[in-house]
Order: structure tokens, then sequence, then C-alpha cells
């Protein structure tokens, strides 16, 4: 159950990685419209106003849309096979669900609680999906008929039909049977739905009241459920979805962003709900203590070697909000590191909150110019000078606890390797290694002039030599990914190498759970999946 959940979970994040271009786009075409930022010149029918309201036209695509995205997106990560044609089916029975339950409103509507009458968004629980006016289920609906759909295209997609019936086999037959499936369910959606609408409301209202504590322990459950791929069952509800306000935070907070930074007073007191904004704080904050601990713990000979792997990642995790490379360094080596982390984390946030600060904060200091910054400088400066103030003085607190700990423990952090499990493997280690094993004739593939792959593509390069790792192709049962990590299922785990072994070809590490593994690629793992996908179907054919 569990793999399964991480698998789900990071399949969400396909749709995901869309918003962070259009999230600074949006937030700074909606900034160069303010008055308070650049007086007449933004003013309402101007050249330069109407231009940048153009550009903001096409920025909402991507959040006016989610469901759909969603609805698309899921089934590239889920899909057993045919992923596309996966895609294409989800959207298909979406939609269909959506015009069942438009249907049956448009003449039962008020038998069922709804005025279908009414005018979408606000109360009336309504919403235009695809041009379809129907009930407005947010993500919840969009991923559940998505994961419905998925599950249908694995288990039927390859039914062979007599070969008078064969126009309706492959995806025909998913959406046949999708067709029927969701008539029914949208019978059970219009009876159930308008009162869980009601429940999320109530819901709401009590996440926005929460206060400090709500915010703080919010935080913590994001960062700490990282190792397991879980977290994002925690931020996305709030950010995307209806968890604190209708129809997510971020697009909440892109729609009003002008209205909230030219209002006087405390954005706590504006905006508390933006407060569920804040998991993304120490994204901007911890890599600087963090690093400094490696880099000053790091013994003297290493020290400028440590520096150069340290700066890379951390300016990556400042200005992008990747912080992985730095979590999982220390989540393999010293567990209890990674839950001081998250503890500071919540810390960090409960902090800012009690103080007044609230806001949506984006995923690193790039997308933050745009959302908080610029348009908060003008006549929220306070909250910004908090946020970096606060920020550093969490940043150096980091310093000093992460230094305090590798000393402390002497945890092999980069720089303090020395010998034994800390060691990085080469491949000429890992072939002899598995040639014991399996009691054949070693050969030496060490030097990368023997290597088969140094003509290639890197990540083409990077996704063979993680395939050799885990096993071949025939140790592979499923693939996956999220934002930064190759999701695989193994058929035997004694199969996989040794950490250092993926580290060797690129990778940042490798996360073990039984035969679910993860390897963390970075920002290049779509492209990794890809060409590893190609190579685990030529060496199962």
């Amino acid at each position: 159950m569990m793999e399964k959940l991480q698998r789900f979970g990071g399949a969400m994040f396909t749709p995901v990685l869309l918003f962070a271009f259009n999230g600074i786009l949006l937030a700074f075409s909606i900034a160069m419209q303010s008055e308070l930022i650049l007086g007449t010149l933004a003013s309402e029918g101007t050249f330069w106003s109407n231009i940048w309201s153009i550009v903001e036209a096409g920025g909402w695509t991507i959040f006016n849309n989610m469901e759909i995205l969603f609805v698309i997106g899921l089934p590239i990560g889920l899909a057993n096979k045919a992923s596309a044609r996966a895609a294409l089916a989800s959207f298909v029975v979406y939609m269909t669900w959506n015009n069942f339950i438009a249907g049956i409103l448009g003449i039962w509507g008020s038998n069922f609680g709804v005025d279908y009458s009414q005018t979408v968004g606000g109360i009336s629980g309504l919403k235009e999906i695809g041009g379809v006016k129907t009930l407005d289920t947010n993500l919840i609906g969009a991923l559940a008929i998505a994961g419905l759909t998925v599950w249908i295209h694995n288990h039927y997609f390859e039914k062979k039909l007599p070969e008078w019936l064969g126009v309706f086999q492959g995806t025909s037959m998913v959406v046949i049977i999708g067709f029927f499936t969701t008539l029914i369910l949208a019978f059970l959606t219009v009876w159930i739905w308008p009162p869980i609408q009601d429940l999320i409301s109530q819901a709401q209202g009590f996440m926005a009241g929460s206060g400090s504590i709500g915010v703080g322990l919010y935080v913590f459950l994001e960062r700490i459920l990282i190792p397991t791929g879980l977290h994002h069952f925690i931020y996305q509800p709030f950010e995307y979805g209806p968890a604190v306000v209708e129809g997510g935070l971020v697009p909440y907070w892109m729609e009003h962003l002008n209205e909230i930074a030219s209002t006087s007073g405390n954005l706590r007191d504006i905006i508390p709900e933006a407060g569920f904004g804040f998991h993304n704080v120490s994204k901007v904050f911890a890599p600087i203590g963090i690093g400094t601990a490696f880099i000053v713990t790091a013994k003297p000979e290493n020290r400028k070697k440590t520096f150069a792997l340290v700066l890379p990642t951390a300016l990556t995790a400042i200005m992008a909000g990747i912080t992985e490379p730095f979590e999982f360094t220390f989540l393999f080596l010293a567990p209890q590191l990674f839950a001081v982390h998250a503890l500071l984390a919540a810390l960090l946030s409960f902090t800012l909150y009690s103080l007044g600060v609230s806001a949506v904060i984006g995923g690193g200091l790039l997308s933050n110019i745009s959302y908080f910054i610029v348009p908060m400088a003008s006549n929220h400066l306070n909250a910004v000078l908090l946020f970096f103030g606060v920020g550093l003085v969490f940043s150096v607190i980091y310093f000093f606890i992460f230094r305090f700990a590798i000393l402390k423990w002497n945890i092999k952090t980069p720089g303090r390797e020395d010998t034994g499990e800390a060691k990085m493997f080469k491949k000429a280690d890992y072939r002899e290694k598995r040639a014991k094993e399996k009691n054949k004739e070693s050969h030496d593939q060490g030097s990368s002039d023997n290597d088969p792959t140094a003509d290639l593509d890197p990540n083409a390069q990077k996704a063979i030599h993680f395939l050799e790792g885990l096993g071949g192709g025939n140790n592979i049962t499923n693939i996956n990914n999220c934002a930064t990590r190759l999701r695989v299922s193994v058929a035997d785990e004694s199969l996989v190498a040794e950490d250092g072994f993926f580290k060797q070809y690129g990778a940042h590490g490798l996360v073990k759970n039984g035969k679910a593994l993860q390897v963390i690629v970075g920002l290049d793992v779509p492209q990794v999946r890809e060409y590893f996908e190609n190579e685990v179907a030529k060496q199962k054919d």
C-alpha cells in the first residue's frame, strides 16, 4: 500500500511542474499592473497596463484548468503502458463524467439541493470545466476519475476482442467501460458531494483559525514525510485544492495579489489562510546554514572540493527550491538530523506567522521575488524584512546545530569520508562484487575510455548505468518519477547496487524501502526516465 501511495504521490507532481513558470510569470505580470509599484504608469487603460493584462491572461491558463491538467498528467506517471493513450482516455472519461453531472443537475438539481441556475463560483458550488457547467469537485474529483481511468487502462487496454469487434478494443474499450462506470458515479456524486462541500467549507474555517500552531504542524508534517514521498498529499490540497480556501491557495493568492498588497495592516489579519503557504520558507534559508556546516566541518584537504560540491546544490535550493540533495544527504547519514530539519522548518514558519507575516511563499528566491518580495515591498515592507531577518537567523541556527551534530557524532557528511561504508564505489568495484556473487569471470570496465555509453546523451548515460545498478531490465516491475526522483520497484532487491554506485554516475543517492527504490536524480529526472523506460523495454524484449 505504501508503495502505491508513493507512486500516486509522485505522479501528482507531473502537472505541478508546469506551475512554476506560470506562477512566476503571473505574479510578475500582476505586480506590473500595480500602481503601488509603478505609479500612474500602471493605471488602468494605459498601454503598459493593457500589455501586462494580456500577459496575465495567458498566465492564468494553467491555474484555470488545473483539474484537466491533473486528469491528463496523472496517467503519464501511473499507466503501466501506453501512457499517452491513457491520458487521452482519462480526459474523455473525466469530461463524460462532468457532462453526466451537468445533465442530472439540469433536470433534477433541486432534488439534490443544488440550484443549477446559479452563476458558477462563489457559494454556488458550481464550476465551469472544459466548457461544462458542473459541480466543483476540485482536484478530488479530477484525481478520483483519473485514478479510476488508469486502473481500467492497466487492466483492459490490452484485452483482445474478436476481430469483428476489434474497433472497440484498446483505448476505445477503456473509454466504453469508463462511460458506464461514470454514469453511475455521476448520480452518486450529485447525491454525496454537496454535503461534502459543506464539510470542506467548515474545515476551511477551522484550518484558517488554527493559528501559529496549525501552521507549524502543517509544515512539520510536510517536511517529515519527504522521505516517504507522501508529502505531496500534505501540501497539494492546500496549494491547489480546497483544504483552506476554495480553488487552492496559490490561485487565490495570485487572483488577490494587488488587493492584498494595497491593503494596509498586518498580513496575518488580511489573509490568515496564507500561513499554509509557508512550507517552502525553509528552502530559502536552510541550505545556507546546512551547506556552511558541511564546508566548515570538512577535512582541511577536502574543503575546496566540498565547497565546489555544496555551492551549486545550495544555489539550486535557494533560487529554485530544490532541496533534496541536501535533505537526502543527511537523511542517509544521520536520520535524526532530518527530524531536526523538519522541526526547525516548522519553528521558522511558526515564528514568522506569530510575528504577523502571512503569504504564499514560492519554492525558491526566484519565485519569491514575484510572488512576495516585489508586490509587498511598497505597503508591507515590514513583512519582507521579517521574512529575511527571521530566515537568516534560522540559517545561523541551522549552522550551529548541524555543525555540533556532525562533530559530536562524527557524521560522514561530504568532505569527511575516510574508509568503509562512506566510500564512493567505482564501477569496477561493483562489477567485481557482482561477478563474485554470480560466479562469473570478472572484467574491468571502470575506465570511461571503455564505457560504451561515453558518446551518448548524458541523461541516456545515467539511465543505462542506473538500470545496471538496479539489476537490469528484467528486474524492473514499475517505473515512476516525481520532481527529482526516479522511483522504481524491483523483483529482487538483492541485485541492486550500493548507494555509491549510483553517485558514481551522477545520482545524489539511493533510497531503499524493500523492493521500492528511489534514485535521486535531480531536475533531469523526466528525461532520464524516458531513456530508462526505453532501455528497460529493450532488455525485456
